[in-house]
């Protein structure tokens, strides 16, 4: 498996390098069968140009004291690369934000040495049985894969030895993660993953879905615990079987979001990414992949509210943005 940390870091100046935020073997195969379907020519995009705003091996800030931590899933075949956006603001915030590949899930995962592992192909009839399957089978093995995670997580907070990667933790990351506050967050599949890991394991103590329909048990069972539901425009209660039986049955803090103008995809780096492209390749799809919504704005609205709902369950920060419609977030409306 290949996961990331994203934490708070000191200062490093130039002793390490810029984070791309797509490996460049990984870039190299996005290009090859990932773009293409979003209407995007191969060659057409350096998918390797991005950088980020974090560095390799910087060591961990010491003012921030001990990190809460919260686990990170993609969509469906989705790399973890695609949650940057999100993923990289919460950590300068004060978190250990853990971004997972779900090896022969994800489209492409990069290894060190080289080796670039594609997922494994699709039957050839995806009718709505074999999808319905399948998005079961992808959600135990990733259930099983960010609890493994998580076990070494709370290796690290222990202050052990990871293995033969050890020698190269960044400083100050060994004893950092704090496992008394876990969150779990997740992008379409990733989203229902997260509340079903909420609802299963006893050491995460809240959970964010971003879009996604709910796949297996916690569709009917719900959670005890704070789940906060992100809906684009179109997605909603009434036509989401899986997110009624899901909120009816849910006894904890709960709050269901609503972007208008967003699309499933607009909660993925394409919402930041597509509008740019499709300045230079005008024949884009963009409003099919990321809707019609300011991209700054939306961006900018997620990372408030993700950022608020781990504040407010993980580290005790009292907030009041869920009680009423905020003017600095035109987009976004609290479904009762």
């Amino acid at each position: 498996m290949m996961v990331s940390l994203w934490y708070p870091a000191k200062d490093a100046g130039q002793a390490s390098v810029i984070a791309p935020q797509m490996a460049p073997l990984a870039a190299a195969d996005w290009d090859r069968h990932s773009g293409p379907p979003m209407g995007i020519p191969k060659g057409a995009v350096d998918w390797a140009a991005t950088r980020t705003h974090a560095r390799v091996g910087a060591p961990v800030d010491p003012r921030a004291g001990k990190l809460p931590v919260v686990l990170f899933g993609s969509g469906d075949g989705g790399p973890r690369s695609l949650g940057t956006a999100l993923v990289e603001d919460l950590a300068a915030r004060g978190y250990l934000v853990v971004t997972v590949d779900f090896t022969y899930e994800a489209d492409q995962v990069e290894f060190p040495g080289g080796r670039v592992v594609r997922a494994l192909p699709l039957p050839d009839k995806l009718t709505p049985q074999v999808i319905a399957k399948l998005l079961a089978r992808h959600s135990r093995a990733r259930l099983a894969d960010m609890r493994y995670v998580l076990d070494r997580i709370a290796e690290l907070g222990r202050g052990r030895d990871l293995g033969e990667d050890a020698g190269r933790l960044p400083a100050g990351l060994r004893g950092a993660p704090d496992l008394t506050r876990v969150g779990a967050l997740g992008q379409s599949l990733g989203g229902s993953v997260a509340a079903q890991l909420a609802h299963d394991d006893p050491r995460v103590d809240a959970g964010v879905n971003l879009d996604g329909s709910y796949t297996g048990p916690v569709a009917k069972t719900g959670v005890a615990k704070p789940l906060m539901q992100v809906a684009a425009q179109a997605h909603t209660r009434a036509n989401e079987p899986t997110w009624k039986s899901f909120w009816d049955a849910s006894t904890g803090w709960k709050r269901e979001l609503r972007f208008a103008g967003a699309a499933h995809g607009s909660f993925t780096d394409l919402q930041a990414m597509l509008p740019q492209i499709a300045t230079k390749l005008p024949k884009v799809p963009v409003a099919d992949f990321v809707g019609t919504i300011d991209p700054a704005r939306s961006v900018s609205a997620q990372r408030a509210y993700i950022a608020a709902f781990f504040d407010l369950h993980l580290n005790d920060k009292p907030t009041r943005l869920f009680d009423a419609p905020d003017p600095r977030h035109p987009d976004v409306s609290l479904i009762p």
